[in-house]
């Protein structure tokens, strides 16, 4: 009699065709459910409908596509957009680096002890609901123009995710996991170490990812209304010029920084949290 679970038996050439075939490197490399192709003909169909509006509306003030990406060639050969990608960098960088060092614990505490919660709550909500621009001015005549007032405006817009998520990520764990280790006779250092931070790890990734994308945005703003230096100083400058493709090119390279930015972080998410991927796989 032969055995069903011979491994030397001929596979099903059914079951074969049904079995899912593994991610290729593109769709290993942006993560479960992207598809490069289908971005890449967005992205076409997006530079067709630029190129064919702007050429019909014959406007100074909207360049076309094709203009716009020979501009951005052109800026990226020069030393005056790298300067202001330095000056930018700087307040991006050490803004975000703050709001996560400040924000994760607090997040951490927030979830875990409800006292601390009830005490501080209104002052994340305050945070959440208040427009950021409105603090510039308190900015400038308490700390001036220089790095560490855009240091903090950026660690403003982007601390309040990074608390949310690690809160969340605390919250989300099933308080009988935390009750069996107590029984267990776990210490509190341990049910942290043990339980708390693997189990929001995930909810804490997806909080500083989405708080990296704040950071670019209060980068850009502070540089906006405050002081025109980097980013912030090219678009004003362009802008005052009415060059067009300059204008566009350096927004172009912005979101393109962006985009980078926020892809890295999804990978850092990815590596640091490989469980959450396997589980979505079917």
């Amino acid at each position: 009699m032969t055995n069903a679970a011979d491994p030397t038996r001929a596979a099903d050439p059914a079951a074969l065709a049904t079995r899912p075939r593994p991610p290729g490197r593109a769709r290993r490399l942006l993560g479960p459910g992207a598809d490069l192709p289908y971005q890449l003909l967005t992205l076409v169909v997006a530079a067709a409908l630029w190129e064919a509006y702007a050429r019909t509306h014959d406007s100074i003030l909207l360049p076309t596509f094709t203009e716009t990406a020979a501009a951005t060639v052109k800026l990226l050969g020069e030393g005056e957009l790298w300067r202001a990608a330095w000056i930018s960098n700087q307040a991006l960088v050490l803004g975000f680096l703050a709001a996560v060092a400040l924000g994760v614990p607090a997040g951490l505490l927030l979830g875990r002890f409800r006292a601390i919660e009830r005490c501080t709550d209104v002052y994340l909500s305050i945070l959440l609901v208040t427009p950021m621009a409105g603090i510039i001015p308190l900015l400038v005549m308490s700390v001036g123009f220089g790095l560490a007032s855009r240091v903090i405006l950026v660690a403003l817009f982007s601390v309040v995710m990074a608390v949310t998520g690690a809160r969340a990520g605390i919250r989300q764990i099933d308080p009988s996991l935390i009750e069996m280790s107590r029984t267990l006779g776990a210490s509190e250092a341990q049910i942290w170490r043990r339980v708390l931070i693997p189990g929001a790890l995930p909810a804490i990734m997806t909080g500083i990812r989405l708080a990296l994308g704040r950071a670019v945005t209060g980068m850009v703003v502070v540089e906006l209304l405050m002081v025109s230096v980097g980013y912030g100083g090219l678009i004003l400058t362009y802008r005052s010029r009415f060059d067009a493709p300059a204008l566009y090119a350096v927004v172009v390279i912005v979101l393109s920084e962006a985009v980078l930015l926020l892809s890295a972080a999804r990978w850092i998410e990815r590596r640091a949290t490989p469980w959450i991927e396997r589980r979505a796989t079917p």
